[in-house]
């Protein structure tokens, strides 16, 4: 299975869709090819130090390795972010948060447009800023 291996991919998959769960943070994105499921990991320094992040990344590679094949869709790039909950998480808990997250991300009417826009177009306008310390302009 390929992995993500550059940046750009990675920015890409975090302006698609994201679920997150104890375990998990799962972004995902289409790409404009039919080609097998892509998967990149990454856990920041707020989970901990460099053994308890590699040890993270350990076990979200294995849950990317074990259930993509089957839960991943073609055409897809996936990103799993690690969290504190990552590490002491029982494994069987891990592997059920990685399919639900899968499964609320491919849920039928989520779908959003090819753009990646996770944000709503029918915002109301923004308002006309006020006059800083009650001073009019």
């Amino acid at each position: 299975m390929d992995r993500l291996k550059y940046r750009r991919e990675f920015l890409a998959a975090a302006h698609g869709q994201k679920w997150a769960t104890v375990g998990l943070v799962l972004q995902s994105r289409a790409r404009a090819d039919e080609n097998d499921p892509r998967y990149g990991l990454t856990v920041t320094r707020k989970v901990g130090n460099a053994v308890v992040r590699n040890r993270a990344r350990r076990r979200l590679r294995a849950v990317a390795q074990s259930l993509l094949p089957e839960l991943g869709r073609k055409g897809f790039d996936y990103v799993l972010i690690g969290r504190a909950g990552t590490l002491h998480r029982p494994w069987d808990a891990l592997l059920a948060d990685f399919a639900s997250a899968i499964e609320h991300i491919h849920k039928p009417g989520r779908a959003r447009a090819s753009s990646g826009d996770t944000h709503s177009s029918s915002r109301a306008p923004r308002q006309q800023e006020r006059p800083v310390h009650g001073r009019e302009p």
